[in-house]
């Protein structure tokens, strides 16, 4: 299910399925990244880059660079929520987060994902620039990231 917020960005909803629960009691993280996808997903549809546009033109949003935290356990049955945000958009290029919640949204994030896309014609293989109308609805988006947003693993 999504529905959007009152900045343009969408919000992901989905209840945690029973057959994403892990050996551990929790939802795996394979699928912390599925409900990621989602909301990407999500986040295309609002800009214009939809089904209808990726049958139309072969162009798709490709994800060459992704960064995934894992920051609590989310139970069975939670109702998640994932909000988007828009980091930047340049030609070829958007780099986009996601903070996923479960329970109450306005709390803290049970996980993060940030990740670099390119724009791709998938006839060629080879990146080319986003529509200007998905371009300008995008950078009309962009907004501040958080204090973790760019960084990388740390060491132990």
């Amino acid at each position: 299910m999504t529905d959007h917020t009152t900045g343009g960005l969408p919000l992901f909803r989905q209840t945690v399925r029973d057959e994403w629960i892990d050996y551990n009691g929790h939802l795996s993280e394979a699928y912390y990244v599925l409900v990621f996808g989602f909301a990407t997903d999500a986040l295309m549809d609002a800009a214009g880059l939809d089904a209808a546009y990726r049958e139309r033109t072969g162009c798709s949003l490709y994800t060459v660079e992704a960064h995934v935290r894992y920051l609590r356990e989310v139970a069975r049955d939670s109702q998640i929520t994932v909000r988007t945000s828009v980091l930047g958009v340049d030609g070829k290029k958007l780099r986009f987060l996601h903070e996923m919640f479960a329970g109450d949204p306005s709390g803290d994030p049970v996980a993060t994902e940030e990740l670099f896309t390119l724009h791709i014609d998938q006839t060629t293989g080879r990146s080319v620039p986003l529509p200007a109308t998905a371009g300008e609805r995008l950078a009309g988006l962009v907004a501040p990231g958080p204090e973790w947003a760019g960084r990388g693993i740390r060491e132990v």
